[in-house]
């Protein structure tokens, strides 16, 4: 019996384990495997490379389209093609310091465009095109305005035009209008008055330049109004005449020397400051540094040129009407004998050689081979305006008088000093 109860025993503990090796056993699931990152980067759009930066580079005096380009990280050969392009456009022998070059880069080092600005009124831009460069002019539209300036004198015309916002150029140019009639360095006095209609260029708000100078008065104590007006003739080409229709420009220029001072006037006894003694100054002498341009006051042939003893480097021309002008104690001469010069042509640089103690042009005048005085001088003006033409030259000068009246009155003496 006991026998039989281990039996059984047995038999039930082999029945158990024969289920439990049937009944399988849950393995758990493998981990999830990511995709490989270069599938996913494969299916992403690749990000755009950052664009390079233009580069702007400023033409240096003296320098060459190509040096600035090739400054500007264009390669040689590509600088060279650009500038070709531009050649049928551009005259590379009057480039200007200041103008301005902008290169944005493309691919493959090669220039993407260049924009070269000449002015605000003068533009190009070069792009690429298959093998070769075009170019494209850009010239935005000119506005022209006529605007009115008045003023007074106080220390210089220099600076008190200057002070209302002008430029050193449009003085001279004011000059140059009564340059024939008054003399600027011996003349001009504190208190001096003036006023003129000026056309200005402009492109937007950005002063281009001046264009012509329509009307200009000049008041000076002790002498008559200067006016000039400027007046085209039936052929179209303006010229300047005074109120009464007269010719501004006259034979002789008043002056050989633009805004300097008289250090010495003409005079038959003045005290020699390196002879001594009272000696004959027949001469205007001009102050003025070494290498100030010297200019013919009148057209003429060039007698002379080069070293005459006490007056150092000289040049002696003779105009028509018996006269001859000297140009005394020159640094530097620019004409050569039997040369035929222009009215304002420079014939010359101030210097100070010969018998002389510093920087100065010794200037004279003689008449019929006698010295006169440049000052005391009337020259010969040029021709009138036709008489056909008188009456439409009247109302032109009315017109431009009232215009000036309302919008630039003279200045009474004392007007701008605090």
């Amino acid at each position: 019996m006991r026998r039989s109860h281990y039996l059984l025993s047995a038999a039930v503990l082999v029945a158990l384990g024969a289920i439990g090796v049937a009944v399988p056993t849950r393995e758990p699931a493998p981990p999830a495997v990511p995709a490989p990152p270069a599938a996913i980067d494969a299916a992403a759009p690749a990000p755009a490379p950052p664009s390079a930066e233009p580069v702007e580079v400023v033409l240096k005096r003296g320098e060459t389209l190509e040096t600035a380009l090739r400054r500007a990280g264009v390669g040689r050969g590509e600088a060279a093609a650009i500038v070709a392009a531009l050649r049928g456009r551009v005259d590379m022998r009057r480039l200007a310091p200041g103008e301005r070059l902008t290169v944005r880069p493309g691919a493959e080092g090669r220039p993407e465009e260049v924009t070269y600005a000449r002015s605000p009124a003068e533009r190009y831009e070069i792009r690429p095109a298959d093998e070769r460069w075009t170019v494209t002019a850009v010239r935005p539209d000119v506005d022209t305005r006529v605007v009115a300036v008045a003023g007074e004198v106080r220390d210089s015309l220099f600076a008190s035009i200057e002070r209302l916002g002008e430029t050193a150029g449009l003085t001279a140019r004011l000059v140059s209008l009564f340059e024939w009639d008054f003399d600027f360095a011996a003349d001009a006095l504190p208190g001096d008055r003036f006023r003129f209609l000026v056309e200005k260029r402009y492109v937007g708000e950005t002063l281009l330049g001046y264009g012509a100078i329509l009307i200009a008065q000049y008041s000076s104590a002790g002498r008559s109004l200067l006016t000039s007006v400027a007046f085209e003739d039936a052929a179209g080409r303006s010229d300047y005449y005074d109120a009464s229709g007269r010719s501004v420009r006259k034979m002789f220029l008043r002056a050989p020397l633009d805004f300097t001072r008289i250090t010495s006037v003409f005079s038959h006894a003045r005290h020699h400051p390196i002879l001594g003694g009272l000696r004959p100054h027949l001469a205007v002498d001009y102050g003025a540094p070494i290498g100030t341009p010297v200019r013919a006051v009148a057209d003429g042939v060039v007698t002379q040129a080069g070293w005459d003893g006490g007056y150092g480097l000289t040049v002696t021309l003779r105009h028509a009407r018996g006269y001859e002008t000297m140009y005394n104690h020159l640094s530097k001469i620019d004409a050569r004998r039997g040369e035929r010069v222009r009215q304002r042509q420079v014939i010359g640089k101030v210097g100070t050689t010969g018998l002389s103690t510093g920087p100065h042009l010794d200037y004279r005048v003689r008449k019929g081979g006698v010295f006169v005085n440049p000052l005391g001088e009337k020259f010969i003006p040029g021709s009138p305006v036709p008489a056909h033409r008188r009456e439409a030259f009247a109302v032109h000068v009315q017109a431009l008088l009232e215009r000036l009246d309302a919008q630039a009155p003279l200045p009474s003496r004392g007007a701008e000093r605090s």
